[in-house]
């Protein structure tokens, strides 16, 4: 069946952000007169957890024994994520985290052979702006017929609900798209939706077991080797 739109993860697909995620995390704690430290090797096990509020809980159930957590929790925790997401925003504006290898030409040779784009991710509205706007232009959202992300489903990756809501807004069946993703979570949530999953790995998920996928690669510089390998005719 020809391949009619191409679903895109955000983070550590479109670009390598996992560690200005995690520093803009330190940030937060620092301002907020915390004294908690996600180092590369904490954080690693806390990816295991998508989405940044769920990640902050999951540290203070999992990690931080003893621990009293304030009346207004959820608030608190919403507090911090509104923090972190600003620090990591303004990484993204001046430039620091820049797209992946091969991800701008995928996406113009795409639109150039009438193959729809989409974004379905667990980041915030304003982190994927923010990224993609100092990467594709002023003019982001053009490129783009679906963009999913941040709370607009109940459940996160590994459900396959952000897919599913992007299926719903391209108004095409799984088998007429294909996903990249980076994680085994990302990975789950696209298979569970039906769609046939590439993955482009990164130094946070390398190690991930990517059982399933129709296709792995360190990233995307050689776009002819991943055209051939998908079937998809976009080289020139």
């Amino acid at each position: 069946m020809t391949i009619k739109a191409i679903i895109f993860d955000v983070d550590g697909t479109l670009a390598d952000t996992e560690d200005g995620h995690r520093k803009s995390f330190n940030e937060a704690f620092a301002e907020n007169g915390l004294d908690w430290n996600w180092d590369v090797a904490l954080y690693d096990k806390l990816l295991k957890v998508t989405g940044g509020k769920e990640r902050i809980k999951y540290f203070v159930s999992d990690f931080l024994t003893g621990y009293t957590k304030p009346d207004n929790f959820d608030d608190f925790v919403k507090h911090l994520h509104k923090v972190k997401t600003a620090h990591y925003t303004a990484m993204l504006r001046e430039g620091q985290i820049p797209l992946r290898p091969g991800i701008k030409q995928l996406m113009d040779d795409a639109r150039a052979a009438g193959i729809k784009l989409a974004i379905a991710t667990t980041t915030t509205p304003e982190n994927v702006s923010a990224l993609l706007e100092v990467g594709l232009g002023k003019d982001w959202e053009s490129y783009f017929a679906a963009n999913g992300c941040g709370d607009i489903v109940p459940h996160k990756k590994p459900a396959p609900d952000i897919y599913f809501w992007v299926l719903e807004k391209l108004k095409l069946a799984p088998e007429e798209c294909i996903a990249l993703e980076d994680s085994n979570n990302g990975l789950r949530s696209a298979l569970a939706a039906g769609i046939k999953t590439y993955v482009t790995t990164n130094p946070y998920t390398h190690w991930h077991d990517f059982d399933g996928a129709a296709g792995i690669f360190d990233d995307l510089s050689d776009l002819d080797d991943f055209y051939r390998k998908s079937g998809l005719s976009l080289s020139k």
